[in-house]
């Protein structure tokens, strides 16, 4: 048994907020309470450990990230960059260290945030004529690629937009080296892809990082190899790190002929819902809207209508898999709702269980659709990070549409499930820069100014960390069990030196633990602990 004490234990059950002291057997916490009943459970061979006053919180859980893209990204150049020429000399110094013919990986980068705006195909021939060069946006919705790689692709003047994507061309027609969406996999099926073990050793690389940040849980939204690669960690005991793992749409068939439905396998690894796309991103302005994007003629890319969602819904609800559908824009997030309220209809009338449907992103909604999530009972799975690092391309495309783009606060107020997570690798997966952005409104250098942007939108303290954890609990089917801190629930804290609801939140992204548990089992602490 290990005991703590000493500490200040924000449990976030309402039955019991707060504790002194808190007993662990195994994985699971066996008692919580008060100082003087939880010691006199020591017996002989116990641990009893001191934290002098530290914060205890439950562990908190990322619930949209993309786990082998940011794993494989802490080895590709970094693009994210406040200039396109910091960008091309970044990959001119990888493309030196690299023979010639190997693939030249980077991600990040942003047109949006270059004064200079998109890059071409002849910028990075310039620098890479010997290497092909494949360059994945911030977004993960676009692709900046050379001549090399559209050759190995087959992209020329004469190759037709693919469905559900778009080649930028000039005035010529001959494409510019960007791709949008689906095009985007006209390159990337040339790249030579990761082994299983590679993904493997990449993650486990990656896991220290996540519970240097306080994460003990992901809700994870990559594929195949990605899911191989965490069935092997798991069964050589090296996760420690609780994964809810997506399916993609390819996938349906299969899930459902051997009938696999959500919560299938343990709490170390289970299956979640079956992820769809309804649309594309804002920073390529591929979102599906209703009107248009201002100063444009163009309304975005719509990839599934609600009678579309409904029948996939009802073929996966067979089985009892979920969903779980990317919706950036109001015009895709309307047509999703749509389809899922049709598809509860359908749960109700033949009895099937209520599974918990999920929105991913849900960045902007017409007024009218604000209440639907809740009515649906619909989890919105969002970014708040999103919120202040898009803010600028919000306000520059959407307008005063954007009063209600990542509306936080008026999602609550209508009784809306919110799970917070970050789509890291779009975004750092530090929760507490999530945090931040959720309370404040307000990017890490304070702007746009002490207010926030769109203010009326901004949660409390308690909310946020309440979506990082009871609420992505609630959208894994595990609230049984995580999300916070009772007897007969898994060991996965996180112990902070700060309170944050004491501190100003301005400095709230500045939160770092000092230790991290999970199952039990210290996984990372610092040497205060």
């Amino acid at each position: 048994m290990l005991i703590l004490h000493n500490a200040r234990v924000f449990t976030l059950d309402p039955q019991q907020p707060v504790a002194t002291a808190l007993a662990i057997e195994q994985d699971r916490i066996v008692a919580i309470g008060r100082e003087t009943d939880i010691l006199a459970l020591s017996r002989p061979g116990t641990t009893v450990q001191n934290l002098d006053g530290k914060i205890i919180l439950p562990g908190l859980t990322d619930a949209h990230i993309h786990l082998q893209h940011l794993a494989l990204s802490l080895q590709r150049v970094d693009c994210a960059t406040a200039t396109r020429a910091e960008c091309l000399r970044r990959v001119a110094e990888r493309v030196t260290q690299t023979p010639p013919g190997q693939w030249i990986l980077g991600h990040g980068w942003n047109q949006n945030e270059w004064p200079e705006g998109f890059g071409s195909a002849q910028d990075l021939d310039a620098i890479a004529p010997q290497h092909p060069v494949f360059l994945t946006a911030k977004s993960l919705h676009a692709a900046w690629v050379n001549s090399t790689a559209l050759r190995l692709a087959g992209i020329g003047p004469d190759t037709p937009d693919p469905s559900g994507g778009r080649i930028q061309r000039d005035a010529q027609g001959h494409p510019t080296g960007i791709l949008f969406e689906a095009a985007v996999d006209l390159v990337q099926r040339c790249i030579p892809q990761p082994e299983v073990e590679d993904v493997a050793r990449a993650i486990r690389a990656a896991l220290p990082i996540l519970w240097q940040m306080g994460l003990t849980g992901v809700h994870d939204f990559d594929q195949r190899t990605c899911f191989m690669a965490l069935q092997r960690l798991r069964g050589e005991g090296e996760l420690k790190l609780r994964v809810l793992k997506s399916l993609p749409l390819d996938a349906l068939d299969e899930a459902v002929v051997l009938g696999v439905g959500s919560g299938f396998g343990d709490a170390w690894l289970r299956i979640g819902g079956v992820k769809l796309f309804a649309d594309g991103a804002l920073g390529p302005q591929t979102a599906a809207m209703f009107e248009p994007y201002l100063g444009r003629e163009d309304y975005g890319l719509l990839f599934l209508e609600a009678e579309q969602v409904f029948e996939i819904g009802r073929k996966a609800g067979e089985v009892g898999l979920s969903l779980a559908v990317h919706a950036i824009g109001d015009r895709a997030n309307a047509e999703v709702l749509t389809g899922l309220e049709q598809l509860r209809q359908w749960e109700h009338d033949t009895g099937k269980p209520h599974l918990r449907h999920r929105i991913e992103h849900v960045q902007i909604l017409r007024p009218q659709d604000i209440g639907r999530l809740a009515q649906a009972n619909v989890t919105a799975s969002v970014q708040p990070i999103h919120a202040t690092s898009d803010m600028e391309m919000a306000d520059r495309y959407w307008g005063e549409r954007s009063r209600y783009a990542y509306a936080y606060r008026t999602l609550l107020g209508q009784g809306t499930r919110l799970a917070f997570g970050s789509d890291a690798p779009v975004e750092s997966p530090n929760p507490f820069w999530g945090i931040h952005a959720a309370v404040t409104r307000r990017r890490l250098d304070g702007t746009p100014g002490p207010e926030g942007w769109y203010p009326q939108e901004r949660v409390t303290v308690q909310q946020a960390i309440e979506a990082y954890t009871l609420g992505a609990a609630y959208a894994a089917g595990l609230e049984n069990c995580l999300g916070s801190l009772r007897s007969g629930y898994y060991a996965d804290l996180i112990v902070l030196d700060r309170n944050p609801w004491e501190m100003p939140a301005e400095d709230l992204h500045q939160l770092h633990p000092v230790a991290t548990m999970v199952g039990g089992e210290w996984v990372w602490q610092t040497e205060e602990m």
